[in-house]
């Protein structure tokens, strides 16, 4: 029995592949929102050179959004502020997201009542924030029309948000703060911490006086040295390990 033809021969295929993927391209391009190409939207505050991917998720109360430079929002990232589009939140911003930010991938951030993200912190992909929170005080209501609870939220400056955590209303991070990939956190986090589990509880924390407890079980990066080209990098990547180590038996010149 004969084989049946393709509609596309391949070379049409991979034509049309390749035609499609730079038209996507061009899309995700044009499409992102910056300072300078702000599209529909008027955030509150956009500062310069901070991008906005498409596509978007949902986008509301831009007014009392304030997002500052050099920040990095992913792909179908969900920014609200407000319980719904068009209302009138006052002259206060709602939402505020300092310089230096990433949000990760589908990450939502739902601000009802206040929501401060400090300047430099990183979120992973579908990391969920928000300042709101239902509630089952009524046995006989259905939890979906009772008045939700609402509580400011805070992020300090530094933190590391690890894949789908969940930061609840009320909570306080502190700075320079580890959460773990899948945490639920809520209430008050020291600074210089690293917090794990549902609910999240501090599992290693620095203080001046005793260092990181318990001790880390790895040794810090070294950063690459100033000057180190990336020809350099290459030819060192190419050696093997018995030429690095008699490397780094050398002791370095006075």
């Amino acid at each position: 029995m004969p084989k049946s033809k393709n509609t596309f021969s391949s070379w049409r295929r991979n034509l049309t592949q390749r035609a499609v993927h730079a038209g996507w391209a061009w899309v995700q391009r044009t499409g992102s929102v910056s300072a300078e190409y702000p599209g529909r939207f008027r955030f509150g505050a956009l500062g310069p050179h901070t991008r906005l991917a498409f596509p978007l998720g949902t986008v509301f109360g831009e007014p009392w959004i304030h997002i500052g430079s050099h920040c990095i929002v992913g792909e179908q990232v969900t920014l609200t502020a407000g319980l719904m589009p068009d209302l009138d939140l006052g002259p206060d911003p709602i939402l505020r997201i300092g310089d230096g930010v990433v949000l990760g991938r589908g990450s939502h951030v739902i601000a009802d009542t206040t929501v401060t993200i400090g300047s430099d912190c990183y979120f992973g992909p579908y990391v969920y924030v928000t300042s709101t929170n239902h509630s089952y005080d009524d046995p006989h209501e259905p939890i979906g029309k009772q008045w939700p609870r609402m509580e400011p939220v805070e992020i300090g400056p530094g933190c590391w948000i690890g894949t789908g955590a969940v930061i609840l209303p009320g909570a306080r991070i502190g700075r320079n703060v580890v959460v773990a990939a899948g945490a639920v956190v809520r209430g008050v986090v020291p600074d210089h911490a690293v917090v794990a589990g549902a609910p999240a509880r501090v599992v290693r924390r620095w203080t001046a006086a005793e260092g990181w407890q318990p001790p880390l079980r790895t040794p810090a990066p070294v950063p690459i040295p100033d000057g180190v080209t990336p020809e350099q990098l290459r030819a060192l990547s190419e050696l093997d390990e018995e030429t690095v180590a008699r490397l780094a038996e050398l002791e370095p010149e006075s």
